[in-house]
């Protein structure tokens, strides 16, 4: 992996495996919004974030069985926090208060952020393919699930703005620090991390429910096993694998998969809009992944 946020999955950019394997985190997060509204107890935000994180983090961490060394003991810590712990309040803040069309907008702003991290620290210049794949993957999503109803709450705006910056931030540092240890160890030690720094707000912030469901541990349970330990590990692959950019415009799946999924477990509606700007995300992402090959193979590939 390079510093200078170029591929190394080949000359061509990123190869079909790794766009596959890191865009599946981004739709099984899409779950999070159906999760949270249908299965989990209401107004335990930072709660949750707990129970997402630290179990699958201390099982991958006893899996791994690698602990951080020297430097790595901060820079995990940061980067627990900034793509585990602050990213997870915030999003489950945002899935409380806001619609999950309104969160989802608001956080499509993230391949954007990123672009412009990955050139002030990276060197990685974008090129016009890279705005237009960010700019036109906000409108799809915009399309995709902001309806002419959305109710707007400052607090959640916030928290959804606030998340897409924290994770932006934390994929661009990812890169930057070229992590020695392989994803499964890094993702152990970032969702530790981020379970941890979580931990104390949760227990003085919030009281304990009464009691959990079998709904809410089920929920939880795929929350933690595969919407946390698993699919995080596939995203930091892919950010150890990809251009920063490439990565980040994965991300814009996750509406989509959200809006799949309420129309195939809540029978919610499927508009024309809706349809077109689900392809106009996907072809942002198609657009975001063309625009991290190098330059002569995207000349000879249009020649």
């Amino acid at each position: 992996m390079k510093a200078n946020g170029t591929s190394t999955s080949g000359a061509g950019g990123p190869s079909l495996k790794d766009i596959l394997l890191t865009g599946l985190a981004p739709a099984i997060w899409g779950s999070t919004y159906l999760v949270t509204s249908q299965w989990l107890p209401p107004g335990q935000p930072l709660l949750s974030g707990v129970i997402r994180a630290l179990p699958a983090g201390l099982a991958m961490l006893a899996f791994g069985r690698q602990l951080p060394r020297g430097g790595w003991w901060w820079r995990a810590a940061v980067l627990g926090v900034l793509n585990i712990g602050f990213f997870q309040a915030m999003l489950f803040i945002a899935a409380y208060r806001l619609p999950g069309g309104v969160a989802a907008t608001v956080g499509a702003i993230q391949p954007l952020i990123v672009v412009v991290l990955a050139w002030a620290w990276l060197g990685a210049r974008p090129r016009p393919a890279a705005w237009m794949a960010g700019a036109g993957g906000l409108l799809g999503v915009a399309l995709l699930v902001l309806g002419p109803a959305a109710r707007l709450d400052a607090v959640g705006v916030a928290a959804a703005a606030a998340g897409a910056v924290s994770m932006a931030v934390g994929t661009v540092l990812t890169r930057h620090w070229q992590p020695p240890v392989s994803p499964l160890v890094l993702t152990a030690w970032q969702l530790c991390a981020g379970g941890l720094f979580l931990l104390p707000f949760a227990l003085v912030l919030e009281p304990l429910p009464g009691h959990f469901t079998l709904a809410n541990w089920l929920g939880y349970a795929w929350l933690s096993v595969v919407g946390a330990g698993f699919s995080y590990a596939l995203w930091f692959r892919g950010v150890g694998r990809m251009p920063s950019a490439a990565v980040a415009a994965l991300g814009l799946l996750s509406p989509v998969s959200a809006t799949v999924l309420g129309f195939l477990v809540l029978g919610q509606a499927l508009t024309a809009v809706q349809a077109a700007g689900a392809l106009l995300v996907l072809g942002s992402v198609w657009l975001g992944q063309r625009a991290a090959a190098p330059a002569t193979v995207a000349r000879a590939q249009a020649a």
